[in-house]
């Protein structure tokens, strides 16, 4: 794949955590928002973690690297499924990859589908606004296209 081809990411904070970290530190060590760190633990896809006795949560580097994973998946468009099995065979040490680049495949075939029936869509929308006038008469041709 080259460099132009590739789907540009937004940057991540690259200062190392040194020990507990809290939501509010976890999120912006991760590029996620404290709102979906939670989302993604009342997922599962991000283990419960350490709570102080207060119950603040506590995050380490693991959580924060997968935090950081969770977030470039969600760039890329795979959804919260295909993320929870990315996980699983990421943190798979006798993964195939085989099986990632099933899922990877997948997804780019769900993608270009998704990009054909946006440009037949775009499409169909260009055609319907050429038609019409734009002035003050009521006919429309955008309107009768969509009444069809």
């Amino acid at each position: 794949m080259t460099t132009a081809s590739r789907a540009t990411l937004p940057a991540t904070p690259t200062i190392p955590a040194t020990g507990p970290l809290n939501i509010g530190q976890a999120a912006a060590q991760s590029g996620v928002s404290a709102k979906m760190i939670r989302h993604y633990e009342s997922l599962g896809l991000l283990p419960a973690v350490h709570r102080t006795d207060a119950g603040y949560r506590q995050y380490g580097d693991k959580q924060i690297h997968t935090l950081r994973f969770i977030r470039r998946a969600r760039t890329l468009g795979f959804s919260m499924l295909e993320i929870a099995e990315l996980l699983k065979l990421w943190q798979n040490q006798q993964r195939a990859s085989a099986d990632v680049k099933r899922i990877a495949q997948a997804h780019v075939a769900d993608l270009d589908q998704r990009i054909a029936e946006m440009e037949a869509m775009r499409q169909t929308l260009a055609q319907l606004a050429d038609c019409c006038a734009g002035d003050s008469r009521p006919d429309c041709p955008i309107l009768s296209g969509l009444a069809e």
